[in-house]
């Protein structure tokens, strides 16, 4: 650690909010708070303390979504659980769910809302009956949709308490054995109205994109929105499966992905225009048809 980052971490962490060492880079908490929280020699740091209350709120924010719960208040002080926002809706379809879990290396997971003021929940935060019974105050969940094995662990549990049905795809079965519906093959499914699974095997064998109302893009891992390049990316450095599998799919599927918002499982999140959504898509099929195999690497991911 060079001079510079070690002051700023403790001066950080002296003047109260500070990130303890059990963070593991998963940028949840970045994305959360920017400017309060940076990277800082691979790891999240806070990099100044809130200025007022609504930068309080973006901190509380990182702090309930944290899947190692290392976001924490000045010394002698609690979160203060009446600034846990979740779950945080972006619009009046699609919410946060926050409270990230350690068992899906901190995925974010959603809540959309349908027309008939029912939800479904796209992978699952950490599980707790609380949440559960926050979650469903706003609307029965009729389908809990797994984007692959990663992110299957509460599937299971949260899926029982809404009594929703479960679904995965037949490539990451052995992750949620007892589900209820099995995606098969590489075609389209309609979920439930207005809602459609499309099978992108590459990050792993059975990974599947979501999209609701042909707006809203639920990635999982196959591809999310970089800071760093400013651009949709794969995770090239993550990927299970088959990069050339990936690049296949993509191929075969992104003209018929066609959203506004792109919101994956992890990296950050991204409001485009339905053109440039899909002339960024058509690049990535590009760009990821010259990727070649490379070994598993989580410290070379561009957030």
């Amino acid at each position: 650690m060079n001079d510079t980052s070690t002051r700023t971490r403790t001066a950080a962490t002296d003047a109260g909010w500070h990130v303890d060492d059990r963070c593991t880079n998963c940028d949840v908490s970045r994305q959360l708070a920017p400017g309060l929280i940076d990277e800082v020699d691979g790891r999240s740091a806070v990099v100044r303390q809130p200025l007022d209350a609504a930068e309080e709120r973006l901190l509380h924010a990182a702090a309930f979504a944290c899947h190692t719960r290392s976001v924490r208040p000045p010394a002698g002080h609690r979160l203060d659980r009446d600034l846990d926002p979740y779950p945080l809706p972006f619009d009046a379809t699609v919410s946060l769910c926050g409270h990230n879990a350690p068992m899906t290396a901190a995925a974010n997971s959603y809540l959309v809302r349908r027309p008939s003021g029912g939800q479904v929940m796209v992978d699952t935060p950490r599980w707790s009956e609380a949440l559960a019974a926050r979650f469903e105050a706003l609307g029965p969940v009729s389908d809990v949709l797994l984007t692959h094995q990663d992110h299957a662990a509460h599937g299971r549990a949260y899926a029982d308490r809404f009594g929703a049905r479960l679904w995965i795809h037949e490539g990451d079965l052995a992750a949620a054995p007892d589900a209820d519906q099995v995606l098969r093959g590489t075609g389209a499914v309609e979920i439930t109205d207005g809602v459609v699974a499309h099978p992108l095997p590459g990050h792993t064998r059975g990974s599947v994109v979501y999209v609701a109302d042909d707006r809203y893009c639920f990635s999982g891992d196959s591809f999310y929105w970089s800071r760093t390049t400013g651009d949709i990316e794969v995770v090239e450095n993550v990927t299970w499966y088959s990069i050339e599998a990936l690049a296949a799919s993509l191929a075969r599927t992104a003209d018929a992905l066609r959203f506004e918002w792109l919101l994956p499982g992890h990296g950050d999140r991204k409001h485009l225009t339905a053109a440039e959504a899909r002339r960024r898509m058509r690049a990535l099929v590009t760009r990821t048809a010259t990727l070649r195999p490379r070994p598993v690497d989580f410290t070379a991911t561009r957030w």
